[in-house]
């Protein structure tokens, strides 16, 4: 049996397809979930003499799952960008893991398929805002401003989908959504033909018309903080505002924190566009805290610990 796992944001699905592409596998069955729901490799952990495909979730937050699916027999591609800690050595384990911070999980497969499907990459990466290294690669390719821009927005779109906090906040199950893709090994055919993308479109229109509302806040020292509400609008929108805020002030940090039910915080973090360091190093001294060094985040941050986030964030990026 064949498994795919995947993050649900515009990186592992465009990953994912790229590499089922180029090695077709119907009969995978698909573990995925919001961008946030990163452990997913401990729902398939009792498995024994799989194939498992994981893209674009940290090794080090699925260190023990791991560790019991390779004493289990199972064969495993683990490709990724994030923080991963110590890799283990395993003959049943084939890892690529580059965590520089201008790499994300669909260019690492862009250069493991030689560049098959670069368009793809292109999407993902501009989805993870990495938008140098999506233009870059899209000039290498010869593709015009306008061409451009429609994988950018096939790769931003694709991204929006996965914030949320529950499936219920998204418009589409991301695997629904990696499915819509189907046999497209073009994106700009998709960008055309897709049913996904028009409700997307309107849906970001809308949240993003919210987010712009909200004024930074005080506390943020040289960077900006925004406080958004307990809104599904807040969190579909908060990765993509944040993106945005960081390439409009690209020597600033940024840092959004959404109120949960339960008096939490959930908070994003884009370090500096000129100054791509440490975002993970930082949200890993909280709580539920990780991600890689240009954009990371923790997913419930106790109340009372919000005036120390926010030193160690300046503090940080002074």
């Amino acid at each position: 049996m064949r498994y795919d796992v995947f993050n649900g944001d515009a990186d592992g699905i465009c990953a994912l397809h790229q590499l089922r592409l180029a090695e077709p596998a119907p009969e995978a069955r698909l573990v995925t979930g919001v961008k946030r729901d990163i452990t997913l490799l401990s729902r398939i952990a009792e498995l024994t003499g799989c194939s498992i495909t994981v893209l674009d979730v940290s090794l080090d937050s699925n260190r023990s799952a791991l560790d019991r699916l390779l004493q289990a027999g199972n064969s495993i591609l683990y490709v990724d960008h994030h923080y991963a800690g110590i890799i283990p050595e395993n003959n049943n384990l084939y890892a690529r893991i580059d965590y520089s911070a201008d790499q994300c999980t669909s260019l690492i497969v862009n250069t493991l398929l030689s560049g098959r499907f670069s368009k793809w990459a292109i999407c993902g990466a501009f989805g993870d805002n990495l938008h140098a290294p999506a233009t870059q690669m899209g000039s290498s390719l010869g593709l015009g401003e306008d061409e451009l821009a429609r994988l950018r927005e096939v790769g931003e779109l694709i991204n929006y989908n996965g914030y949320g906090a529950t499936l219920e906040d998204l418009h589409f199950h991301p695997a629904h959504l990696y499915r819509s893709l189907g046999e497209f090994e073009d994106p700009l055919d998709f960008h055309a033909a897709s049913e996904t993308l028009p409700r997307l479109r309107d849906g970001f229109r809308e949240d993003m018309a919210q987010a712009l509302g909200v004024k930074a806040a005080a506390g943020g020292g040289t960077n900006r903080v925004y406080f958004f509400p307990t809104t599904p609008w807040a969190r579909r929108v908060a990765g993509l505002f944040s993106n945005l805020k960081s390439r409009e002030l690209v020597d600033t940090a940024h840092a959004v924190l959404i109120a949960n039910a339960d008096t939490t915080f959930q908070v994003s973090v884009r370090a500096p566009l000129t100054n791509r360091r440490d975002a993970d190093a930082l949200c890993r001294t909280f709580p539920t805290g990780g991600g890689r060094a240009a954009a990371a985040g923790i997913n419930r941050l106790p109340a009372d610990m919000v005036d120390t986030f926010l030193s160690a964030f300046n503090a940080m990026y002074p």
